[in-house]
């Protein structure tokens, strides 16, 4: 099976480029290079299954070139930070909405079977029901929430309009290796410049599940081969939330440090950020996916990775 992956020099992308490749697929890596880089891709370069294409996806020919031959995409190019799509909202919009759109119209054109597309915990916005179910109310507070959700709107469109079949992936906060940003990243370089003190946004009681990349690659990989409709969401998370506080003290000890920590205050990080998440995964669970790698575990390894980088 030939697989085009969009976003694939990125964090996730890159390692589902892996995983394919050590599935047997041939692989098709699309990226313009704006965030993802090339050493995200070493090991799947080794492969002559593997070619790459330099481009973005607002480039409709662009991807249609990309597109020949291709069974299935996955979809994982996009802007995703919330904080800056309140800054930048017109960016956001861009590559998360009409890039998504562009994707699924070279998909069209080019008689691609299914579409595997990356969203997120944040379309549900401050959801009522924790831990949240797939059926719950689609309500972002952010812009990137909201562009993910027009995103998922359209794989839902095209799949039952053009029998494309849509998967819709909705991950929880997803940490590993080749991870570029996030609270865990930035706590450690923190401590590395002021080993003394460190300074966590909000009031450290925001509450949320984090997912090691390994455990977001497999339960990606099982919903696109054994989903059954036209169109189905999927939740990706872990059963358990940790809070910033939890997250800074477990950096601090692997560190060995004991850092004073200082607040900026307020509920909420930054504007858009949702201060409790938990998912419910039981839907994916049904298929026969469990979370592998326990938090302290994929901390660790993340943290190794880090030092190993710096």
């Amino acid at each position: 099976m030939k697989c085009l992956v969009t976003g694939a020099a990125g964090f996730i992308g890159s390692h589902l480029c892996d995983a394919l490749l050590k599935a047997g697929h041939h692989v098709a890596g699309y990226d313009d290079l704006s965030a993802g880089k090339m050493e995200n891709l070493a090991e799947a370069q080794k492969s002559k299954r593997f070619g790459f294409v330099r481009g973005n996806i607002l480039q409709l020919k662009r991807l249609e070139e990309a597109c020949d031959g291709v069974d299935v995409i996955y979809h994982f190019a996009a802007d995703p930070f919330v904080k800056q799509s309140a800054e930048n909202p017109v960016h956001s919009f861009e590559q998360n909405v009409v890039g998504t759109f562009n994707v699924l119209e070279a998909a069209r054109r080019k008689e691609v079977k299914q579409f595997i597309f990356a969203s997120t915990s944040t379309v549900y916005g401050d959801a009522e029901v924790i831990p949240t179910p797939e059926d719950a109310a689609l309500q972002p507070i952010s812009n990137y929430g909201a562009s993910k959700v027009c995103g998922e709107q359209y794989v839902s469109s095209y799949a039952h309009t053009y029998g494309i079949k849509g998967t819709v992936l909705r991950y929880a906060n997803i940490f590993g290796e080749r991870s570029d940003h996030g609270v865990m990243r930035d706590f450690y370089f923190k401590l590395k410049a002021k080993p003394d003190e460190l300074e966590i946004l909000g009031n450290g009681k925001q509450n949320k599940s984090y997912l090691h990349i390994s455990d977001c690659i497999s339960a990606t990989l099982l919903a696109a081969s054994k989903q059954k409709s036209m169109f189905e969401p999927f939740n990706v998370g872990s059963r358990e939330k940790h809070t910033v506080n939890e997250i800074a003290k477990t950096i601090s000890k692997h560190m060995k440090l004991k850092p004073e920590f200082k607040y900026t205050g307020g509920r909420r990080g930054w504007v858009g950020d949702v201060a409790l998440m938990l998912l419910s995964t039981k839907k994916i669970e049904r298929l026969g996916w469990k979370a592998e790698v326990k938090f302290e575990e994929g901390v660790k390894r993340y943290l190794n990775w880090l030092s190993n980088k710096s």
